[in-house]
C-alpha cells in the first residue's frame, strides 16, 4: 500500500477506504502482487539443480491464499493434520506436502501416512514405533541444531533446551534406531527460529545438518526450514535474501558432490511470503486522553491480531483516513478486557474518531492465531489481484459463535 498525493492505494488502485465501506471493519487484506514477488525473489535466490520451495502455512491457511500459492509452483509445509486436508483441499499433491508435527500422537501421525504425505519425525521414541509400525514408509527427521536464533525468545526453536527436533547429540542413539528399524530415511531438515536476520547463523546451523546428513545413504531431500525476518519497521535492515541463497546454494552444491549425487533442496518460507502482504484495517472508536496518555481505542483487539501482546512484535500504523494530518503521538489501543496494545508513544497523522488505520506486515501470524475472545466475532478476509477484490472470508456472526455449542433447555 502507497501514498499517492493525498491517500494510500493497494496495487491496482484500489481505496482502503472503499474496501472497508464495502467489507466492514475491521478487515484483514491480502495483495496478491506482494506474495509473487516474494516467491519469485526467493525462488531467484538459489543456483541448485532441484529447488523445491514448500509455503510455510501456518503462517496463513485461507485457502484461497493456499491456492494461489500453490499456482506459483511452492509446494506446502504443514504442522497438523488439519492443514494437511487444508492443503490437499487446496489442490496440493500428497507428495507436495511434508508434516511436520511436534507432541502429536501416533494416531495423527498414522492419519497423515494414510493420506500420502511425507513425514518429518522429531522426536526418537516416535521414530522408534514409527518404525515398527511403518517400516516401508520413508521418513524425513528434523535435527536440532543447538543454535540459538531468532528474533524472540518464544520463536527460536534450535536451541538446547527446545521441545522441537531430535538433538545432535543423541545422532548415536538416532543411527540405532534407524538401523534396528531397517527404515529409510529421505530426508533432513532443521529449523532454527523466526526472523533471522544474521546469514552466518543460518549457514552455521546448516553445516550441523549436513554434517548429520552425511550419516544417511538414501536421502532425496535435505529442508533447511525458514525463518528469515521481514522488515517491520520501515527504513530497518532485512535479510540479504539473494547472498543467503548464492552461500547455500555454494554450499550445498559442494555437498552433493561430496555425497554422490544431487538431492533437493528445500526451503519453507512462511512469513517471508505473506506478511508484507497483509494490512489490517480498523476503525477509530474513540480518542481518550489522560494526564500522560493520548489514545485511540480501535474496533479490534488481541482477538484479531495478537502478535504485539505477544510477541512484543511492531507493526507500522497509519491513519489512511488523514494520512497528511498533522503528526501527533498516540498509544492505540484495543476493545477487548485486557491491556490489548497494538503500539505505544507512535507518531501518526492525527486521528479522530471514525477514522480508518492500517497495520502493515499483518499477513502472517495475525489473522491464522485469531480467536473469539470476549465472544467477538472474527473479521473479513480480502485477497486482492490485477485491480480486483476478493472476499475470500466472511465476518463472523452470532450464529458462528453458537454453531457448536449444545443449550441445555431443562434448567
Amino acid at each position: 500500500m502507497k501514498l499517492h498525493s493525498d491517500h494510500y492505494e493497494f496495487p491496482g488502485g484500489i481505496d482502503p477506504l472503499t474496501l472497508t465501506e464495502k467489507y466492514g471493519s475491521p478487515l484483514y487484506v491480502y495483495e496478491g502482487e506482494t506474495i509473487e514477488r516474494q516467491y519469485r525473489r526467493l525462488a531467484g535466490a538459489f543456483s541448485v539443480p532441484r529447488l523445491r520451495i514448500h509455503y510455510a502455512c501456518k503462517a496463513l491457511t485461507n485457502i484461497s491464499v493456499l491456492r494461489f500459492i500453490r499456482r506459483l509452483g511452492a509446494g506446502l509445509d504443514t504442522v497438523s493434520i488439519q492443514e494437511v486436508h487444508l492443503g490437499l483441499r487446496a489442490g496440493f499433491k500428497p507428495e507436495e506436502i511434508l508434516y511436520t508435527p511436534n507432541c502429536v500422537s501416533m494416531e495423527e501421525i498414522g492419519m497423515a501416512v494414510e493420506l500420502g504425505v511425507h513425514i518429518n519425525i522429531d522426536n526418537l521414541s516416535i521414530l522408534e514405533v514409527f518404525g515398527h509400525e511403518y517400516p516401508n514408509v520413508p521418513v524425513c527427521i528434523r535435527i536440532n541444531p543447538h543454535i540459538m536464533a531468532g528474533g524472540h525468545t518464544k520463536t527460536s526453536v534450535g536451541h538446547i533446551d527446545s521441545k522441537f527436533g531430535i538433538s545432535i547429540h543423541q545422532l548415536p542413539h538416532l543411527l540405532k534406531i534407524v538401523e534396528a528399524t531397517g527404515q529409510v530415511v529421505e530426508g533432513m531438515h532443521m529449523h532454527t527460529g523466526s526472523d533471522i536476520l544474521d546469514a552466518d547463523i543460518f549457514l552455521n546451523a546448516a553445516e550441523i545438518l549436513l554434517a548429520t546428513a552425511m550419516n544417511f545413504s538414501e536421502l532425496r531431500y535435505i529442508d533447511f526450514g525458514r525463518g528469515c525476518k521481514v522488515p517491520y519497521v520501515e527504513g530497518v535492515i532485512s535479510p540479504d535474501i539473494e547472498e543467503l541463497g548464492a552461500r547455500l546454494s555454494s554450499r550445498f552444491n559442494a555437498f552433493c558432490q561430496e555425497y554422490g549425487r544431487d538431492l533437493d533442496l528445500l526451503f519453507e518460507p512462511g512469513k517471508f511470503l505473506v506478511s508484507e502482504a497483509g494490512h489490517f484495517l480498523v476503525k477509530t472508536n474513540v480518542i481518550k486522553t489522560t494526564p500522560s496518555t493520548l489514545f485511540a481505542g480501535i474496533d479490534s483487539g488481541l482477538n484479531h491480531l495478537i502478535r504485539p501482546m505477544f510477541y512484543d512484535a511492531h507493526h507500522e500504523i497509519l491513519n489512511v483516513s488523514r494520512p497528511l494530518g498533522k503528526p501527533r503521538i498516540y498509544t492505540v489501543v484495543g476493545y477487548i478486557c485486557e491491556t490489548d496494545t497494538f503500539g505505544s508513544n507512535r507518531k501518526i497523522a492525527e486521528i479522530q474518531e471514525g477514522d480508518v488505520l492500517c497495520l502493515k506486515n499483518a499477513g502472517a501470524y495475525c489473522f491464522s492465531m485469531s480467536s473469539n475472545y470476549n465472544s467477538r466475532y472474527r473479521p473479513a478476509e480480502v485477497f486482492l489481484y490485477q485491480g480486483k477484490d476478493h472476499l475470500i472470508r466472511q465476518r463472523e456472526t452470532l450464529e458462528d459463535l453458537l454453531r457448536n455449542q449444545i443449550e441445555i433447555t431443562s434448567f
